[in-house]
C-alpha cells in the first residue's frame, strides 16, 4: 500500500531523458497512472482537473544531473533502468557517518520511479534501528520521487548525510562486480567521501527529509535546473510546460517548508532555468537555507 507521502509520486510511461544536450540512453519510469494516499482522496477532489492533465500528458519532472553516471547493471528484472538507486547497509569506524556513528544505509544512484521501494524494503528489514542516510545522487533523477523518499525519512525520523559510500571490497574490481557486492544489501566495511562530483538539487531534496542533515567537508552544492519531458510529445506546448512547472516547483517548496528548509532553494533552481549555467553553493547559504542543521 502507497502510504500518504507518496501523494506526489507518478509511474507509468518509459520516458528517454536528455541532460544539458547530452542524450541519456538510460530510460526511466515516469508519469501515467498515479495512486493517489487516503488523505488525497478525500481532499484532492480541487486538484483533479491538474491531475488530469498530468496523467493524460504522461508528463514528469525531472532533475538535470551535471554529469553521467557510471553505467552497471540494471538491478531489477525487464524494464529495469541502469543506475537506478540501490541502497545496502554499510558499517566503518567511528564517527564515519557522524559523530558516534558507524552503521549507515548508503543510498546511490539515480532517483527512479521505484526508489521509493526499494528503501522502505531495506528500512524494514532494520528491526527499528535508525541507521542514517548517506546520499549519492547522480545523473538524471525524478524529482516527485526524491521528495517522496525526504518524507519516508522524516516520517522515520531519521538523519541524512551527503556523500559517496566506499566500500572497502570494490577496491580494483569493476563496476559489475562492486555491484554484484552491494545488491544482496550488505554490510560492507566501507568509509564516507564527499559527494562527488556534488550534492545536485535531487540530493538536496532527499536530504531535506533528515531529521539532522550533514554535508561532510570538502563536498560541495551544485544546482542546476529542471525540465519536463514528454515522451510520446517531445514538442511539450510552451503553456503546458510553464503550468505544470509551476505546479511542481509549489509542491517542493511546501514540501521545503514541511521538513525546515527555506523555500528559497526552489526559487534559486527555477532561475537557472533549462540547460542553464550550474550555480555552486558556498558553505555560508547550507546554513542560512537550512539545508543542513546545527551539529
Amino acid at each position: 500500500m502507497i502510504q500518504s507521502q507518496f501523494a506526489a509520486v507518478l509511474h507509468g510511461m518509459l520516458c528517454p531523458i536528455r541532460m544539458h544536450g547530452v542524450h541519456d540512453r538510460r530510460l526511466l519510469r515516469l508519469a501515467g497512472g498515479a495512486q493517489a494516499a487516503p488523505h488525497q482522496q478525500a481532499n484532492g477532489r480541487g486538484m483533479s482537473s491538474i491531475r488530469t492533465m498530468i496523467v493524460s500528458a504522461v508528463l514528469a519532472l525531472l532533475a538535470t544531473g551535471a554529469t553521467e553516471a557510471q553505467q552497471r547493471p540494471p538491478i531489477g528484472l525487464y524494464g529495469s533502468p541502469p543506475d537506478a538507486m540501490i541502497f545496502y547497509v554499510a558499517h566503518g569506524p567511528t564517527g564515519a557517518c557522524g559523530p558516534g556513528c558507524s552503521d549507515w544505509i548508503a543510498a546511490e544512484g539515480a532517483v527512479q520511479w521505484d526508489s521509493y521501494k526499494r528503501l522502505i524494503a531495506i528500512l524494514d528489514r532494520q528491526a527499528g534501528h535508525k541507521l542514517p542516510l548517506v546520499i549519492h545522487s547522480r545523473g538524471a533523477s525524478n524529482l516527485n520521487v526524491a521528495v517522496s523518499i525526504g518524507r519516508i525519512l522524516r516520517d522515520r525520523g531519521l538523519d541524512t548525510i551527503a556523500g559517496v559510500t566506499v566500500v572497502e571490497a570494490c577496491a580494483g574490481k569493476p563496476e559489475e562486480e562492486c555491484f554484484a557486492l552491494k545488491r544482496p544489501g550488505g554490510p560492507l566495511d566501507a568509509r564516507v567521501t564527499p559527494p562527488f562530483p556534488a550534492c545536485d538539487f535531487a540530493c538536496v531534496l532527499m536530504l531535506a527529509g533528515g531529521v539532522h542533515r550533514d554535508l561532510p567537508q570538502g563536498a560541495k552544492v551544485v544546482l542546476t535546473g529542471r525540465t519536463i519531458r514528454n515522451r510520446l510529445a517531445p514538442n511539450v506546448a510552451a503553456e503546458q510546460r510553464e503550468s505544470l512547472t509551476v505546479h511542481f516547483g509549489e509542491q517542493y517548496r511546501k514540501y521545503l517548508q514541511d521538513m525546515g528548509v527555506a523555500p528559497e532553494v526552489v526559487d534559486i533552481v527555477d532561475r537557472i532555468g533549462e540547460g542553464g549555467r550550474p550555480i555552486v553553493m558556498p558553505p555560508a547559504e547550507w546554513a542560512r537555507l537550512h539545508i543542513v542543521t546545527p551539529p
